[in-house]
């Protein structure tokens, strides 16, 4: 009996054929689909933006308005070393931050003190 079941299972396994290339090509597409469409609609926007970020932090001059990552609107009053500026956030406040907390650029401010 024991070897009737082991001859069965053998037959089973035997009468499977392997998968084709052409199966597998058709079983990849869908993740192959699916990653393109995170690829162009989530991967490549971020990387555009943080490019683009990064150009900002990169061109930061004397005189600049910006907004950190906290709120606060000021007017860049020196670059003090490569990760480092310091903001005049109101008359005679001065705050030292990171150039990376730096959100976004509102213009230049063309007057001088």
């Amino acid at each position: 009996m024991f070897t009737k079941t082991i001859y069965a299972m053998g037959q089973t396994q035997s009468a499977q054929s392997p998968a084709t290339p052409a199966s597998i090509f058709i079983q990849m597409a869908p993740l192959v689909l699916i990653f393109g469409v995170f690829y162009f609609l989530i991967i490549r926007p971020q990387q555009q933006k943080h490019k683009k970020h990064q150009e900002i932090l990169n061109n930061l001059k004397k005189g600049d308005k910006v907004v950190t990552i906290g709120g606060l609107t000021g007017v860049v009053n020196a670059i003090k070393d490569d990760n480092l500026i310091s903001i005049e956030i109101s008359s005679g406040v001065k705050v030292d931050i990171l150039k990376s907390a730096v959100s976004s650029l509102l213009g230049s401010n063309t007057e001088e003190k």
